[in-house]
């Protein structure tokens, strides 16, 4: 399965950053029709399996598990819209059917805590402000696209639960790829007989075409593990029930965030869906769930349908 890795977008320069009505109804009235509409297209959207059990599942039967489950990771594909749309649809489903305790988003880091905590407040209470004026309030990064993320972020910075970080700062990164320090548990070094580290390596090389030296292979497969370790603490640490939306990578059972939560509390796992396009290798010892999503130009041609 090829996801772009995630954690090469905040590393040092020198890595890769990786039919309306004819009468016009009320604006409440119009309000919904268009959040019924998109909770429509968004359960059309793909095919979601429920790999522990390989049957096929409705939206809703997805969402009664999530909601069940004290924690869940959501991986997904950063620069697929329909992932972010999915997402921005379950955080809104959740919330109706339990409160949500908390979000935590890989795509902040710490140094933008303070400024999530002060805008939070002030979009409850409904002022009327560009997104794009939010991205800047918060210091949205460049490298996460806010056309891809802007309603997300709205949706999650406008609901009454905590936005956390969940990522590593610049300067921490940084300083993890100069001295490579190892993470420490069973489950995040011995998983899958003691093959976590050759699986990481072995992506990064095929991200980077086979083209980087051993140091440079250590020293992102330190920074790698560290963020794993940062969500999965983050994550333990934050309100449950708990979303954290991550990339692929990071939420995978046998590789991400998942060993890192059983190293620290030597219990299970979370409850994790990873978001892939249709054709792509997802299997259980990844997930708990999968929800395929159709190609961007399948999407974009039914899109165009309508």
């Amino acid at each position: 399965m090829k996801f772009p890795l995630s954690f090469f977008a905040v590393l040092p320069a020198c890595v890769l950053a990786l039919s309306a009505c004819s009468s016009v109804a009320p604006a409440t009235d119009a309000a919904a029709g268009a959040a019924s509409a998109a909770t429509q297209d968004v359960r059309q959207l793909g095919e979601i399996v429920d790999l522990r059990s390989g049957q096929r599942l409705s939206a809703e039967q997805l969402l009664a598990q999530l909601a069940a489950a004290p924690r869940v990771i959501v991986g997904e594909q950063h620069d697929q819209l329909s992932h972010h749309k999915i997402e921005q649809w379950l955080l809104q489903q959740l919330q109706g059917q339990r409160p949500q305790g908390s979000v935590l988003l890989e795509m902040l880091n710490p140094d933008q805590q303070a400024k999530v905590d002060k805008v939070k407040p002030w979009l409850q209470t409904d002022p009327v402000v560009r997104p794009e004026h939010v991205a800047e309030l918060l210091a949205w990064q460049p490298s996460w696209k806010w056309e891809q993320y802007g309603d997300l972020v709205m949706t999650v910075m406008r609901a009454p639960y905590p936005v956390w970080s969940a990522n590593l700062d610049r300067s921490e990164i940084k300083q993890l790829f100069i001295d490579k320090p190892a993470v420490q548990g069973k489950h995040s070094n011995l998983a899958n007989d003691g093959k976590v580290h050759d699986k990481l390596k072995d992506i990064i090389r095929v991200m980077h075409d086979n083209q980087i030296d051993e140091p440079r292979l250590a020293a992102m497969l330190s920074v790698q593990q560290q963020r794993d370790r940062r969500m999965a603490e983050r994550l333990l640490a934050a309100p449950a029930p708990a979303v954290l939306i991550a990339g692929a990578y990071h939420a995978h059972k046998d590789l991400g965030v998942p060993l890192h939560v059983q190293d620290l509390t030597g219990g299970p796992a979370p409850l994790v869906l990873v978001l892939a396009q249709q054709g792509a290798a997802v299997q259980a010892p990844q997930a708990d769930f999968v929800w395929f999503t159709p190609p961007v130009a399948a999407t974009a041609a039914v899109a165009s349908a309508k």
